[in-house]
């Protein structure tokens, strides 16, 4: 920001303060108990002081991110188990939303080819810790818990339910959607809204059913036969192509639930995805002209600090939407995904089609870079300048000046 306004460029140091004014989630990835008790007990009076609710995400769980074994979050069952209390007695009697441990059930152990020798986790473990710690944070009647619900170009709704309810939704205040990633709001709300009718079809109308129509379905009558819906475009009842065309499934979910009606809430992350996810078919054409094997591993890797991202909604309890209790900026916008090259297998490039004066030119080096952004990328959780000017540039809806909340200042979480 300092840097633009030396170079006297005051139009996007505008848009980066008004960023940065924007309030964002509070992350907790680690420490004792003891410490973390503080750190989430000192974010509480502040939030208290500036008459906010603070939203605190919990990220410290056995296994997390499919890592090595201590690569981060705690390292047993017991260990967490200590950890979350203690992250629920510094939120004490007062008034947060929680959004707990991203990516959990994405993400299960079996899903990270454990338990093995170097990742010992279980899912039986992840499903333990869960219900710990939704249990823990819910004796707070004031703290609202949210567990991990993907998004909607991930799991298939049956899927996410089922894991849902087998770690405690149920005594929970619901799910969240979409951290840290791209995808549309509208997507986001249909495929909340279905994961909330299936969890009800499958607890109440049908127990034990999670056989719901979702994202990926084709089955029922002629008449609800669907396509795979496209995570590259903006679904409705109304969309005249049949990939984005949502009215099949809303009609089963209907006729499924006759008149119970769901009651699992959802939040979802919009710090990113005023423009959607990136199809990355750019990169086929010309000048790049990269062959289509590349893209599609480009594509793959969208959630790794895609090109072309906007901020999205900015953050209010003010939906309009039944179930959707928030839009939240829980990722914070302008950190990095983490090193996306293709060593990491998020990206692929052929740099004998296409290359730049600079680029590198070993095989070793060309695996360390990121040809999309023409650099090394910063660390997971590091300063990404390019990635948060573009950010701001491309707000969806466009950044306002003065910005939201200026006058209170904002907790950044390292």
């Amino acid at each position: 920001m300092f840097q633009l306004l030396r170079a006297r460029d005051v139009k996007d140091a505008k848009l980066l303060a008004s960023m940065e004014a924007t309030p964002r989630a509070v992350w907790f990835t680690g420490g004792t108990p003891q410490q973390v008790r503080a750190s989430v007990r000192k974010t509480m009076a502040e939030a208290f002081f500036e008459r906010s609710v603070p939203v605190l995400v919990a990220y410290d769980i056995p296994g997390r991110d499919c890592a090595q074994y201590s690569a981060g979050g705690a390292l047993t069952l017991t260990d967490y188990e200590a950890w979350v209390s203690a992250f629920a007695a510094g939120i004490g009697k007062g008034k947060a939303v929680v959004i707990l441990e991203p990516d959990t059930l994405g993400l299960l152990p079996s899903s990270c080819g454990g338990p093995s020798t170097n990742y010992p986790f279980t899912d039986t473990d992840r499903y333990a810790e869960l219900n710990y710690a939704v249990n823990a944070l819910e004796q707070d009647p004031q703290a609202s818990v949210y567990l991990d619900g993907t998004h909607s170009a991930w799991l298939n709704v049956g899927t996410i339910a089922q894991r849902l309810v087998t770690a405690g939704v149920q005594n929970a205040q619901g799910f969240f959607l979409n951290v840290s990633n791209y995808q549309y709001t509208p997507n986001l709300i249909k495929y909340g809204t279905w994961i909330s009718d299936c969890i009800t079809y499958a607890t109440v109308v049908s127990p034990g059913n999670y056989s719901c129509p979702d994202q990926y379905w084709n089955g029922g009558p002629p008449s609800w036969s669907g396509v795979s819906l496209s995570p590259y475009g903006q679904w409705s009842d109304t969309a005249t192509e049949a990939d984005l065309n949502t009215s099949g499934e809303d009609a089963r979910y209907a006729q499924m639930l006759g008149t119970t009606n769901p009651t699992t809430h959802f939040v979802i992350d919009t710090s990113r995805n005023g423009q959607g996810p990136n199809s990355m078919q750019a990169y086929g054409n010309s000048p790049y002209d990269q062959p289509s094997a590349v893209v599609s591993t480009l594509a793959s890797g969208n959630w790794c600090n895609p090109p072309g991202a906007g901020l999205g909604l900015p953050p209010t309890a003010n939906t309009g939407v039944n179930l959707l209790d928030a839009y939240l900026w829980v990722k914070t916008p302008g950190e990095s995904d983490g090193q996306c090259d293709a060593a990491g297998g998020a990206r692929a490039w052929d740099y004998s089609i296409y290359t730049e004066p600079g680029w590198p030119t070993t095989t070793a080096a060309q695996a360390q870079f990121d040809p999309l952004w023409g650099m090394v990328d910063p660390a997971a959780g590091d300063w990404f300048s390019q990635q948060a000017l573009q950010l701001a540039q491309n707000a969806n809806p466009a950044l306002s000046w003065p910005p939201m909340g200026w006058r209170g200042h904002h907790h950044h979480h390292r």
